[in-house]
């Protein structure tokens, strides 16, 4: 319930009387001081009458006010208030970024979800469609969900070679480097968020007491995306990622839904503007227009969700991109302002960040899981990976080195790869 809806039965004729007497009896007034008639018109009164329930009226009229305040409705709400703030300070305390807060009420996204399900946008992703509305009412995945609180964590790395964000360097195509998008170069930031997440709660807990919360990181049904742009963390851009004039948009979000009656902070307004470079950029051409994404056709998805073949048409597409795609990001004007990531575990790990098609197409399903133990990039396993890198030679600049190693693939145990793998070769002269 809103605050002004509170305060509005609080003044509501027939509870006001008892709410005076509940209010009273915590300050310990008689009785006789808050009772009040109300006139009913039906009989005519003297004007010693009128004025005696004149004055009855201003009494408690006056009372009411002074007895919210000792209820603690309106201290209360100061209360909530001051809550936010210092949840904040621990949220920087522990690393986040930004925090603010959202109610529940997703009901504008809900149509949009809908109806891009319906068109089928979402691919093979039936984990998108498999929850109902619990996506959209935060209510319903957490019975008593009242607020959400909402935590931004910079991820993006600094070149070594500069000092800038690392995500402003690109390899020219065709390369023999793998490009693989920056979240996933350093360590799974699913337990390091919730590990945060959890601890930011527990925090609070110890302030409020016991309270009903659940922390989420990309890891329920959850529109983090429409929540952080409802607590005022950003706008959604026209790429549908959340973008901030402060940080662009190399981060990670998460969330807790709670049951505390925190007030949700004001969205801030787009800044956009007139500009498409993020939607010119896609190299599939994913985008149908502004906000709106046709999944089938993102590289992130088709070398991380898909798990069978990559259409042919599309292949040519994906360039050296093995894991994700960070192009809509790199054209985005505001990630100039991002900062860099004060999280060691964010760093790229095994030389990622540099890693060649063909020592990478290299390993062996022991080394895979060996070396990219804690990483996402495990996400997709040996075969998928093989798959992907072996896309990427077909689609670099013919070399004797690599068609040996797409060559000793080519019996693979796996008619996916092989699949993959002929096609890549075919691709050479010769």
């Amino acid at each position: 319930m809103r605050f002004n809806q509170r305060i509005g039965r609080a003044f509501h004729r027939p509870a006001s009387a008892e709410f005076a007497q509940q209010a009273a009896h915590q300050r310990g007034l008689a009785r006789t001081q808050i009772a009040f008639e109300v006139n009913d018109g039906g009989r005519r009164q003297d004007l010693s009458q009128q004025r005696t329930q004149i004055q009855r009226c201003r009494f408690v009229r006056q009372s009411v006010v002074q007895l919210i305040g000792a209820a603690g409705i309106i201290g209360g709400m100061h209360d909530w208030i001051s809550l936010k703030a210092r949840i904040r300070d621990w949220g920087r305390e522990l690393g986040f970024a930004a925090v603010g807060f959202a109610g529940t009420d997703l009901g504008p996204a809900e149509n949009g979800l809908m109806d891009w399900l319906a068109a089928g946008c979402h691919g093979e992703m039936d984990y998108m469609a498999s929850h109902g509305t619990k996506r959209t009412r935060p209510a319903e995945l957490l019975p008593g969900t009242r607020a959400v609180i909402n935590c931004r964590m910079d991820y993006c790395p600094a070149s070594p070679e500069n000092g800038i964000p690392c995500g402003h360097a690109e390899f020219p195509a065709p390369s023999a480097h793998a490009a693989i998008s920056r979240y996933a170069q350093g360590r799974d930031y699913h337990k390091l968020m919730r590990h945060r997440l959890q601890k930011l709660a527990e925090r609070i807990g110890e302030e409020t007491g016991t309270f009903g919360y659940r922390v989420f990181t990309d890891s329920a049904p959850v529109m983090e995306v429409e929540l952080a742009q409802n607590a005022g963390l950003g706008w959604r851009g026209k790429h549908t990622l959340l973008l901030s004039r402060a940080a662009g948009s190399w981060f990670f979000l998460g969330e807790i839904y709670v049951d505390l009656p925190l007030p949700p902070d004001a969205p801030v307004s787009a800044h956009c503007g007139d500009c498409t470079a993020c939607l010119d950029a896609c190299p599939t051409g994913a985008f149908l227009g502004p906000y709106r994404l046709d999944a089938r056709r993102c590289i992130s998805y088709l070398t991380i969700e898909l798990k069978g073949s990559i259409p042919v048409e599309l292949r040519p597409l994906l360039g050296n991109r093995i894991y994700g795609c960070d192009d809509c990001q790199l054209a985005c004007p505001w990630n100039r302002f991002a900062p860099t990531t004060q999280e060691a575990d964010f760093l790229p790990r095994n030389g990622l960040d540099r890693a060649t098609l063909i020592e990478l197409f290299a390993w062996s399903d022991e080394e895979f899981n060996t070396r990219l133990a804690g990483s996402p990039l495990r996400r997709i396993g040996h075969e998928r990976w093989l798959r992907n890198i072996a896309v990427a030679l077909g689609n670099a600049a013919p070399a004797t080195a690599a068609r040996v190693a797409l060559s000793s693939r080519q019996d693979h145990p796996s008619a996916l790869v092989r699949e993959h793998v002929a096609w890549a070769l075919s691709r050479y002269p010769g």
